[in-house]
């Protein structure tokens, strides 16, 4: 089988990446990815490359896309732009990336017929809007959208868009929503990497607001499993939600970080709250454990352990990107 992964030069895209060459040797990935800030070669590095062809090119382009799915059987996209903070300082390339970029995709897919399998879009829990603190209610399949960030807007409606081309055009598609991922190759301005290498330079750790606001954190090991699950048993034109059953306070995880570095606690430091700061993310992954049999396998204090060993053990990945 010949897959087409959008964005596998990013954080969760490399990881599927290697996951997917790893567990299925009789497989070919294509990988196309623009190679923004966040993409990285690096993350790709030593893949067979028979196995494994890189095209660097945009999503948005359509000649590229083209050329990117020819032969393929199934494509897998991740391709996004995907940090909040971007989005609030300029929303224009979350809506052309994450929008306008899957509707070329749909589009190539829709040209080619029966040639595309299956069309797996993974999007965020963040377009269902936010929890209360005090609640133990979580996001499923059948909760409303309701986003609160450019970023997850633009997520929103790229969800919208691949099941109105399902509905409309008779496309196999599938989309997952998944929590916050953490784990190897993860970029260095978000939560758990940010900390982890400050923490390691003994610079201060920024936290938003009170740092009480909780995420559902899941490994991005078993997010590649969830997805294979997906790919492999998951009923065309269904959502299927990944978390991690692993909610956390902010400073709590912020906190852990700093024990299994044995660092002191001084080094938080609160700054000003993100602007639209969503209180609480929580997911409710029992439709994708009843009918795909899966379920994460690492605790959340596991895999930060991991984690944090591989930024230890990789200092010469991380450190140019600071």
């Amino acid at each position: 089988m010949r897959l087409l992964v959008t964005g596998g030069a990013g954080f969760i895209g490399s990881n599927f990446v290697r996951y997917w060459l790893t567990n299925h040797p009789e497989d070919t990935v294509v990988n196309l990815d623009a190679l923004t800030y966040a993409g990285n070669p690096e993350n790709v590095r030593g893949l067979d490359a028979d196995r494994h062809i890189f095209i660097h090119g945009n999503i948005c382009d359509a000649e590229t896309v083209q050329r990117a799915m020819e032969g393929c059987d199934i494509v897998v996209h991740f391709a996004a732009e995907s940090h909040v903070d971007r989005s609030i300082d300029g929303a224009r390339i979350f809506l052309e990336t994450n929008v306008l970029g899957t509707h070329t995709l749909l589009e190539e897919v829709k040209r080619r017929g029966d040639q595309i399998k299956r069309f797996h879009h993974i999007s965020t829990d963040e377009v269902f809007g936010a929890l209360p603190l005090d609640s133990s209610e979580r996001f499923s399949e059948d909760t409303p959208y309701d986003p609160r960030s450019p970023y997850s807007a633009s997520k929103a409606a790229s969800d919208h868009t691949v099941r109105s081309y399902f509905h409309t055009h008779g496309l196999p598609v599938t989309i997952s929503n998944c929590s916050n991922n953490y784990g190897a190759y993860h970029f260095p301005e978000k939560l758990i990497p940010l900390m982890i290498t400050n923490a390691l330079r003994d610079i201060p750790l920024p936290v938003y607001g009170d740092g009480k606001n909780v995420r559902d954190w899941i490994h991005v090991d078993d997010h590649c499993a969830g997805i294979e699950a997906v790919l492999l048993h998951g009923k065309i034109g269904e959502t299927y939600c990944l978390g991690g059953n692993a909610e956390r306070a902010n400073i709590d995880v912020v906190k852990g970080i700093l024990a299994i570095l044995g660092k002191s606690e001084s080094l938080i430091q609160y700054v000003e709250d993100r602007k639209g700061h969503d209180r609480r993310y929580a997911i409710d992954a029992s439709k994708a454990k009843a009918e795909l049999g899966w379920e994460p396998s690492k605790t959340f204090e596991q895999g930060l352990t991991e984690t944090v060993q591989w930024f230890i053990d990789n200092e010469p990945w991380w450190k140019p990107l600071l």
